[in-house]
C-alpha cells in the first residue's frame, strides 16, 4: 500500500518516533515525494507533525547564519533546487544556523550531526558545523526528489553511526578521467559518504604526476592493451604514451587540485594510496634499480634492503602529502609476494642487521619505517590487514579485507580499523545472476548481502571505539568502462552508505530496498548508469530448494585430502542435499587445489542409474571446472568398476561465471560410488563442487 500523506498526518503525529511510524507503514513501496521516510541513508530519528510546507519552484531563498565558508552558499545556488540567497532570515524559505553552541546528540562521533525542522512557514536547519548543514541539505534534496514542491512537516535529528564512510576507486587497473570522479562525488554527497579512497598505483599503472620521477608517467602509466586479460596475456609490459595501442593515463597535479576542491565543497576527504611494498611492477619497470634483481619485469616488490627504495618512497610521499590534505595516507601493504627478498643479498643483509628472523618481519620493518616517516609529516598510515604480519606498526590503521579476522585482531590490540571484508564490501563481484550480468571477477554479492553486514557486531564498547567505519571497494580488472563501474557501484553503494550512517536498530532491508529502487531512478535521471534493481533475478534457484537423492546423508570418504580453507561444512557437504548459490563464498561449495577424489557409502547395495556433480568455473577467481570426471561403482568397497567419464568442453579463457554438470548414466547396483575429478592443470587453479547427486 502506498504511504499516503494522510497516513503521516493522521497516524504519525509529533509523539511518534521513527520506529513507530514504520510500524504502521508499508515496506513494499517507497514513501511519496515530500516524505522524510524516502531518504537513504535513513535518518536516525524522524518525528512528523501536521501540515505541509511548499517550496516554490522558482526563487526559493536561503539564509545562512554563523561561521561558514563560501562553499555552502555556492553549493546551494548551484544545487538542483537552485536556491537564491537573501539577507532576511525571517522570510527565507530555508534558514540555516551554524553554531558551535548547537547541542549535538549524545554519542555523536564527529561534527556531522544536524537538526532539520520543516514547519508550515519555513524550513530550519541547525548544525554545529558546515558539514552537518550540508548533510541536512542532502536529506532535503532526497525528500523533494531534487524538485520543489510540498514537504511533510517534520523534525529530523540525525548523526552518523560511523565517522568513516567510504568508497574505493581503482583508477590503476583502469584509468578514470577526472570528470568521472567529480560525478561520483555528487552521488557520494547525496548518500552522505565522506571518504573517496583513490587506488592510484598498482602493477597495472601509475596514475599521479610526480615531478621528481617523470618515468612514472612517461612509462609506468601506459600499457599496450586496454583490457586486463589482454594485457596479462601479453606478459604485463608497459609502453610510452605515444606507442601503438597505448592505453592509460594519469592525473596531473592540477587535476588533483581540481578533484580536491570539488571534494571539499562536498565534504569528502580524498585519501591517496601509494601501493608498497607489493603490487609495484610498474614502478620497477620504470626504475628497476629499486627491485631486488635490478632488472625490469623480474620482481613485483620493492627491495626492502636498499636504501634507494626508501629514498624513492619518501620523495614520492613528500609530493603526495604536499598535494593531499588528508589526515591519512594509504600505503596498501597487501599481497606482497616477498619472493625476491628470500634470496636478495641486500634484503638478507637488512634482516641480519635488524635482527629479523623472516621475510614477514622484514615486511613489518618496511611498514614501520614508512609509518614513522608519514607520522613525521603529521599524517597517519592506513594499510590492508597484511600489515599485521610480522608485527603491526604502532600507530597504523588497519583496513580489513580478508574477512573480518584481521580487523578484529587489530581492534583487540586497540588499533583503529576500517572494515571492508570481501564477502560483503567487494563490489567487483556480480550483483545478480551471472548469466545476465557483465563479466566480473567472479563471486556473488547482491544488495541484500551488502546491506546485511554489521561491522560492529560482537564488539565490546572499547573495541567499537576504534572502529572508524566501513568502505565499499570496486576493483576494476574486469571493468574497463566508466558506465560499467557505475553499474557495479550503485545501488550497492547505497547499502554501504546506510550501514555507515544509520544505526543498526533502525536498519531494515524490506524498507531499504524500495528506497534503493527509487534512488536508482533518481541517479538514472542524473545521467548515472545503476543496476536495474527492479528487475533483479536473485540467487541461483537450485540453491533455494533441498535436493533429495540416494546419496543424501551418506558417508563421504576423501581419498585425497581437501586443500585450503574452503571446506564448507566438512565431510557432510557433498551429500547434505544443499546445492550452492552463485558464489563459492556462500559456504555451500567445497573447494580444493587438489583433485576431488571421494567415495560415498550408501550403507547397503542400491539400484542406481545416475551419478553427477556440478562444478563451478570462475576464471577471474582462478576457479576452473575439472579436465574430466571419472565415475566408479563397487558393491564391496575394494573392487571398483569405471562406469563413465565426463570431459570438460569449456575453454580456460571463458571469462563469465558458469556451472557445468559432469554426469554419467549407469543402470546397475552399487553400495559405493567413487568420483574422481582431475583438476585443471593451471598453477593455482581451484576446483569447487557443491553436491554429488546419485539417483
Amino acid at each position: 500500500m502506498q504511504i499516503a500523506r494522510t497516513l503521516f498526518a493522521g497516524l504519525c503525529l509529533a509523539t511518534l518516533s521513527l520506529t513507530a511510524c514504520w510500524a504502521t507503514a508499508s515496506t513494499t513501496d517507497v514513501a511519496p515525494l515530500g516524505s522524510p521516510f524516502r531518504v537513504t541513508p535513513l535518518p536516525n530519528h524522524i518525528v512528523t507533525t501536521k501540515g505541509y510546507f511548499t517550496l516554490p519552484a522558482k526563487g526559493a531563498t536561503f539564509y545562512i547564519k554563523g561561521i561558514t565558508t563560501a562553499g555552502l552558499g555556492t553549493y546551494l545556488q548551484h544545487s538542483p533546487l537552485q536556491l537564491v540567497p537573501t539577507t532576511r532570515q525571517a522570510t527565507a524559505h530555508i534558514a540555516i544556523t551554524i553554531s558551535g553552541s548547537y547541542k549535538k546528540p549524545q554519542g555523536t562521533t564527529a561534527d556531522e550531526s544536524y537538526r532539520l525542522t520543516v514547519a508550515t512557514k519555513q524550513i530550519h536547519i541547525q548544525a554545529a558545523t558546515e558539514t552537518g548543514a550540508f548533510y541536512a541539505i542532502q536529506t532535503l534534496l532526497q525528500i523533494t526528489g531534487e524538485h520543489a514542491g510540498t514537504i511533510q512537516c517534520c523534525t529530523i535529528q540525525d548523526q552518523p553511526a560511523f565517522r568513516y564512510r567510504g568508497l574505493l576507486f581503482d583508477v590503476s587497473r583502469h584509468f578514470r578521467p577526472k570528470q568521472f570522479l567529480l560525478k561520483q562525488m555528487d552521488a557520494m554527497a547525496l548518500l552522505k559518504l565522506n571518504r573517496m579512497h583513490l587506488h592510484l598505483t598498482d602493477g597495472a599503472g601509475w596514475r599521479i604526476e610526480i615531478d621528481r620521477y617523470p618515468r612514472l608517467t612517461e612509462l609506468a602509466a601506459w600499457r599496450p592493451a586496454r583490457t586486463w586479460t589482454e594485457w596479462t596475456e601479453k606478459g604485463k609490459r608497459y609502453c610510452g604514451k605515444n606507442s601503438a595501442n597505448a592505453y592509460g593515463g594519469y592525473y596531473t597535479k592540477q587535476d588533483i587540485r581540481d578533484i580536491l576542491a570539488y571534494a571539499q565543497e562536498r565534504h569528502i576527504t580524498v585519501i591517496p594510496e601509494i601501493e608498497m611494498p607489493g603490487h609495484s611492477e610498474e614502478v620497477l619497470a620504470a626504475y628497476p634499480e629499486l627491485s631486488c634483481s635490478g632488472q625490469p619485469y623480474k620482481n613485483d616488490d620493492f627491495c626492502a634492503g636498499k636504501e634507494a627504495t626508501f629514498t624513492f618512497l619518501e620523495n614520492v610521499l613528500d609530493e603526495v602529502i604536499q598535494l593531499f590534505p588528508s589526515e591519512y595516507i594509504h600505503i596498501g601493504g597487501d599481497e606482497a609476494a616477498k619472493n625476491g627478498w628470500r634470496s636478495c643479498p641486500d634484503c638478507q643483509k637488512r634482516m641480519q642487521s635488524e635482527n629479523l628472523k623472516d621475510v614477514d618481519q622484514l615486511q613489518s620493518y618496511f611498514i614501520h619505517r614508512i609509518e614513522k616517516y608519514i607520522n613525521s609529516k603529521g599524517r597517519k598510515l592506513i594499510g590492508y590487514d597484511e600489515i599485521l604480519e610480522g608485527g603491526l606498526a604502532p600507530n597504523a590503521t588497519v583496513m580489513s579485507w580478508r574477512g573480518t579476522e584481521g580487523g578484529l585482531k587489530a581492534l583487540c590490540a586497540r588499533h583503529d580499523v576500517i572494515m571492508t571484508p570481501g564477502e560483503y564490501c567487494y563490489l567487483d563481484y556480480t550483483q545478480d545472476a551471472p548469466y545476465k550480468e557483465p563479466p566480473s571477477i567472479g563471486g556473488y554479492t547482491p544488495l541484500k548481502t551488502v546491506y546485511g553486514y554489521n561491522p560492529a557486531q560482537g564488539l565490546t564498547p572499547e573495541e567499537a571505539g576504534h572502529l572508524l567505519g566501513i568502505q565499499g571497494n570496486l576493483w576494476s580488472e574486469y571493468i574497463p568502462e566508466d558506465n560499467h563501474a557505475e553499474y557495479m557501484y550503485y545501488p550497492r553503494a547505497f547499502a554501504i552508505a546506510e550501514t555507515g550512517w544509520t544505526q543498526t536498530a533502525n536498519k531494515n532491508y524490506d524498507s531499504f530496498r524500495p528506497r534503493a529502487v527509487e534512488l536508482c531512478k533518481l541517479l538514472t535521471n542524473k545521467g548515472f548508469h545503476p543496476f536495474d534493481l527492479s528487475h533483479e533475478y536473485g540467487e541461483r534457484r537450485e540453491s533455494l530448494t533441498p535436493a533429495d537423492h540416494l546419496a543424501k546423508g551418506c558417508k563421504v570418504t576423501y581419498n585425497v585430502p581437501l586443500y585450503g580453507k574452503w571446506k564448507a561444512h566438512g565431510d557432510t557437504t557433498l551429500t547434505d542435499g544443499v546445492l550452492g548459490g552463485w558464489s563459492y563464498t556462500d559456504r555451500k561449495w567445497q573447494g580444493t587445489m587438489n583433485d576431488f577424489d571421494i567415495t560415498i557409502d550408501f550403507g547397503t547395495v542400491k539400484d542406481i542409474h545416475y551419478i553427477g556433480a556440478t562444478f563451478m568455473h570462475s576464471a577471474g577467481a582462478w576457479v576452473y571446472v575439472p579436465q574430466k570426471v571419472d565415475f566408479y561403482v563397487s558393491t564391496n568397497g575394494s573392487d571398483f568398476q569405471l562406469v563413465g567419464t565426463a570431459w570438460n568442453d569449456i575453454p580456460d579463457s571463458y571469462e563469465r561465471l558458469l556451472f557445468k554438470q559432469f554426469a554419467t548414466l549407469y543402470t546397475g547396483q552399487a553400495r559405493y560410488v567413487r568420483l574422481h575429478a582431475k583438476k585443471n592443470d593451471r598453477d593455482g587453479a581451484w576446483l569447487f563442487t557443491d553436491e554429488v547427486i546419485v539417483n
